[in-house]
């Protein structure tokens, strides 16, 4: 029992050091539950900044499985970082976060839907709660950067 008391005292201790963390909301006084909001910067699109907020149990040895996610272009899209992502259906892991010391991690998938011309950045994990798996979707249209493609008008 001390060994696991000691190692949820630094999981604690380690989830306060996130640099990336923006904003900390306490869930109130008789609660060890905290919302954690923090960024994402897409290295391999550096234009996109995603903003995930998810509630943290100290103490626990897993934290609930709800997140949310939002993603908003922040600066310059280009085709050349297009080219280097994953276009595949599945697309790729762009971020990733344990939950849990029993295998449990909180994942951000990028997927590029070309036909709409925009990234979608899919926050979910990877265990099954309460019948299902948690997840959130966020959106960026590439309208209006240098990656979008002007469609072909039809010949009249």
């Amino acid at each position: 029992m001390k060994k696991v008391l000691i190692a949820a005292a630094l999981v604690t201790l380690l989830s306060g050091c996130d640099k990336n963390e923006v904003g900390d909301v306490s869930l109130g006084m008789f609660t060890m539950k905290d919302i954690k909001i923090s960024n994402l910067d897409d290295e391999k699109i550096p234009g996109v900044t995603c903003h995930i907020a998810s509630v943290e149990a100290n103490l626990s040895l897993s934290d609930p499985s709800d997140s949310s996610i939002s993603c908003r272009q922040t600066g310059d899209i280009t085709p050349e970082m297009l080219a280097r992502i994953d276009k595949s259906k599945s697309g790729e892991v762009v971020f990733k976060q344990s939950k849990s010391i029993f295998f449990k991690s909180m994942k951000v998938r990028r997927i590029y839907d070309a036909e709409n011309q925009t990234l979608l950045y899919l926050s979910y994990t990877t265990k099954e709660t309460e019948g299902s798996f948690k997840h959130s979707l966020s959106t960026v249209p590439l309208w209006g950067t240098k990656a979008y493609i002007q469609p072909a008008t039809p010949a009249s």
